[in-house]
């Protein structure tokens, strides 16, 4: 069975980002391992220091827990034309690694617009030697007004984008 490891770019409770990693969950449930890890907001601040003298415990688990996995999903929001800066932390904390070498990457950004979080996420997942294909990466602009009360993504557009993504990821795995 293949092993996914989410990454919400979100620390807001029922965030539309959780929304999207619980839809994809469901409906991989039956065939795939999927975890959303729920901890970005508990590493502390990168400082490359500690990379060699005192690694933090949190920090080793989240790096255990990518290098574990067969494919990585980020579904992120955009804070002010950019990453948030809890997500830009947490994959900060890899970049002394080759965790992310080679490695199959989903990016979905989920937000009002989302280009310029998008285009960041991209960047710097590319400068980690993450691999990245063209049908696995998605922007869902608009994300609010796609989910209903209920936290369910009722346009169907987004739902087949987003379970394409998914699909792409799997394969590239």
């Amino acid at each position: 069975m293949k092993k996914i490891l989410a990454i919400s770019g979100s620390t807001r409770r029922s965030s539309s980002n959780e929304v999207v990693l619980n839809y994809i969950k469901t409906h991989l449930a039956a065939t795939v391992d999927f975890e959303i890890f729920d901890g970005i907001d508990k590493l502390p601040h990168f400082n490359p220091d500690l990379d060699n003298d005192g690694l933090p415990a949190i920090v080793q688990t989240f790096r255990d827990k990518i290098q574990a996995a067969d494919g990585i999903i980020i579904c992120s929001p955009e804070y002010v034309f950019s990453l948030p800066g809890s997500l830009k932390n947490a994959i900060e904390w890899n970049v002394s690694t080759t965790l992310f070498s080679n490695k199959p990457v989903a990016l979905i950004v989920a937000s009002a617009s989302g280009q310029k979080a998008f285009e960041a996420l991209d960047l710097i997942m590319t400068t980690l030697d993450a691999d990245l294909q063209p049908s696995t990466k998605l922007i869902i602009p608009g994300i609010k007004g796609k989910i209903n009360k209920a936290r369910e993504i009722e346009d169907v557009e987004t739902r087949e984008n987003i379970l394409h993504v998914v699909q792409s990821l799997l394969q590239s795995i």
